[in-house]
């Protein structure tokens, strides 16, 4: 259990927030009691999630945000993928419940970026300009078709849902800078972590946790002095209707 995959409950709302802000400890609390999660528990009694339990929440969020099913559709037919069956197509009329349940093949697969509005409900050319922007990757087919990795689901769904406060793919721009930058920081920072904690370099199971766990703490901290940073200056910009 001690996979760096796994995830606290806390940073599994942490990972969901950015596109559904709504999101809280005490939802997925709710959700696992009316059975449509069943995370894994330590020996302490801690719930651990896996990517595939995040995969199943995501699924049972967009049901509730875009389709406006209620939970008792959403556990159906999540019985119904967990079974083995194919969703009722009448119910969701997309591949979407497929794509964020329990189908590792979709995500490691590269789909034709035509697919896009039928998978994502999201149109051609904004993904293309995700691309553009550099957000996203496209691939060639043999053919020549643009392809889109499955991995770059979620993301793709996270900037389309930023497009309704005005911030589109050339706003984006600026991570994708940001993040190579920091990419080269966080790189020296877990050199310096590995001398100084003296963990060896071998690839091992115990290494790439350890490298994990320092990793997904350099993130967090990081993202507090960031979120920190934009909203102090944010504030300072709307002073005037606070209080």
């Amino acid at each position: 259990m001690a996979d760096a995959s796994y995830l606290t409950i806390g940073k599994v709302v942490k990972k969901l927030q950015a596109q559904y802000p709504d999101l809280s400890v005490s939802k997925v609390r709710y959700l696992q009691d009316e059975g449509l999660l069943n995370p894994s528990r330590t020996p302490g009694g801690y719930r651990l999630y896996s990517q595939r339990d995040v995969r199943r929440l995501e699924t049972i969020l967009y049901l509730q945000k875009n389709r406006f099913l209620p939970l008792s559709v959403i556990k159906e037919e999540l019985d119904r993928v967990d079974s083995g069956q194919a969703p009722s197509a009448d119910v969701l009329g997309t591949e979407t419940l497929l794509l964020t349940v329990d189908n590792e093949k979709v995500a490691e697969r590269l789909h034709p970026i035509d697919r896009m509005p039928e998978l994502l409900g999201v149109q051609v050319s904004f993904v293309r300009q995700l691309s553009e922007a550099g957000v996203i990757d496209l691939r060639k087919s043999p053919a020549g078709r643009d392809l889109v990795d499955g991995h770059d689901f979620p993301l793709i769904r996270v900037c389309d849902e930023l497009r309704h406060f005005g911030i589109g793919p050339k706003n984006l721009r600026q991570y994708v800078i940001a993040a190579n930058r920091e990419s080269a920081m966080f790189e020296q920072a877990l050199m310096v972590f590995a001398k100084k904690g003296g963990v060896a370099r071998e690839a091992d199971d115990e290494t790439r946790h350890q490298f994990d766990q320092a990793f997904q703490r350099i993130l967090a901290l990081t993202d507090s002095v960031r979120d920190e940073l934009v909203s102090r200056r944010v504030r300072e910009s709307f002073k005037d209707l606070q209080g």
